[in-house]
């Protein structure tokens, strides 16, 4: 996730301070140029960093940390909240039937965010489409036309037509039946006197609900300027910022939007049109310091769930909760969680695992976990359906057979099968939970009560 390394020195900075009842002058000075470094190296501004670090060294000496909570906690909550409010609000985007122009510079990533944000509706019981005006990059049909087939929405475009105002009129005729229209629009190498017409006159046809501006993460506090310059020429609503996957500017570019009269709306983490999320300050600040977000690990897991019972209509999830578990139900559970998305984004989702373990573990890690669940995929091709559903009848000598037929190693197979004994035990554990004592066990992963937990939002007493 963009500002990792913010993340991972902020936690390290802040696990310093662990044990202490109260904080020295030296103390908050060490989080605070911490603090100043990770966000320099983030590329936020100069002045906002002064003005931010500020800010936080005053609350930490002055504040009076509540009843029961530690100098540690005391010091994340004011960082919590300072970064959340750096970062600035959620751009107002109701559930309903709309209109939705987005524009931006070329490059910025305008049809790849058309079809993650029209799936992205269409997972919240909508149906979108998109209409694509750019006529001016070569290959911008056929991408945007791909990339509404892989999102599995409605889209209109037409190749041999040269005029995007009329490609934008026939657009809203044939998508009429959308809840959601989202009309992607041509970009520019800069925005000049000619992509500023172009806007403004498809902006006045297609008179949107809103104006969303998308842009690189990699523009850093360009983003500020850019934000300016777009809003006084068309006006936006709020901003896309793409590619926050793969670049160290991503804070300039998140913290600049807050600086300009705009907000932002969605993310864009990946390649795919699942890669996409709705920026909630609360939750992107809370995975950053390692503190998890339920909200949006819940809205992946119904996700994937809703996806494999579709897929798979003989399997129930809660049918785990009774019954043996088989390698069958192993392979569908890892289907699932491959639906989720990227494990480290997930393990950045869950209190307690994506900060200090996630810390520890080898940059590759992750890699190689998802390519293990992968190697454990094609092993399972190899076994017999008597060996999936008796996993334990697999002796040394099939062991070696199924080796040789899937192309893996025979430690591979037994990694599948020790990995199948250790969910089996944790799922038997589950199994003999109590709705009391399942409740209980989700209180200590949000942390309640004072930090007990995982790590969540226990930190803050609320």
């Amino acid at each position: 996730m963009v500002l990792d390394n913010l993340g991972s020195s902020l936690r390290g900075t802040l696990n310093d301070l662990r044990g202490k009842s109260r904080l020295s002058e030296e103390d908050v000075q060490g989080v605070v140029k911490e603090i100043q470094r990770s966000l320099l190296q983030a590329d936020v501004d100069v002045d906002l960093v002064m003005e931010l670090s500020d800010s936080i060294k005053s609350r930490a000496l002055e504040e009076d940390p509540p009843a029961g909570t530690t100098a540690r906690d005391h010091v994340l909550r004011i960082v919590y909240e300072e970064l959340v409010d750096l970062v600035g609000e959620s751009t107002d985007l109701p559930l309903e039937p709309q209109t939705i122009v987005l524009a931006g510079l070329q490059g910025s990533g305008k049809t790849t965010t058309a079809a993650k944000m029209a799936w992205w509706f269409s997972k919240k019981g909508l149906r979108p489409a998109i209409i694509q005006t750019d006529t001016f990059r070569p290959g911008a049909y056929e991408q945007a036309r791909q990339m509404a087939e892989r999102a599995e929405v409605s889209f209109y475009g037409d190749p041999d037509e040269e005029d995007p105002v009329e490609i934008a009129r026939k657009g809203l005729e044939e998508t009429k039946e959308a809840d959601v229209r989202i009309v992607d629009t041509a970009g520019r190498s800069g925005l000049n006197e000619e992509l500023v017409e172009e806007l403004k006159q498809i902006e006045s046809f297609v008179n949107p609900d809103r104006n969303l501006l998308v842009l690189d993460a990699a523009i850093g506090q360009g983003a500020k300027d850019q934000a300016k310059a777009f809003g006084d020429a068309v006006g936006i609503d709020g901003v896309v910022i793409t590619k926050l996957d793969g670049t160290a500017k991503g804070g300039g570019a998140l913290a600049a939007v807050d600086q300009t009269n705009s907000t932002i709306a969605f993310l864009g983490t990946g390649e795919t049109v699942q890669d996409v999320e709705r920026f909630e300050p609360d939750g992107f600040i809370s995975r950053l310091l390692g503190m998890g977000d339920l909200k949006q690990l819940a809205e992946r897991v119904e996700r994937a769930m809703e996806e494999s019972a579709e897929e798979e209509e003989d399997w129930d999830p809660e049918d785990l909760m009774e019954g043996t578990f088989t390698l069958k139900d192993m392979r569908k559970q890892m289907r699932a969680m491959n639906r989720m998305g990227p494990l480290d984004q997930v393990m950045d989702m869950i209190p307690g695992l994506g900060g200090g373990i996630r810390d520890q573990l080898p940059d590759d890690a992750m890699d190689v976990t998802q390519e293990r669940m992968q190697d454990f995929d094609v092993v399972m091709d190899s076994m017999t359906e008597d060996e999936l559903e008796n996993p334990r009848s697999v002796s040394a000598e099939r062991v070696r057979r199924i080796a040789r037929g899937s192309g893996t190693s025979e430690e591979r197979v037994r990694e599948l099968l020790e990995q199948h004994k250790m969910m089996e035990r944790m799922l038997k554990q589950f199994q003999g939970m109590g709705d009391a004592d399942m409740q209980r066990m989700m209180k200590q992963m949000e942390g309640g009560g004072g930090g007990g937990g995982m790590g969540g939002m226990g930190p803050f007493g609320d």
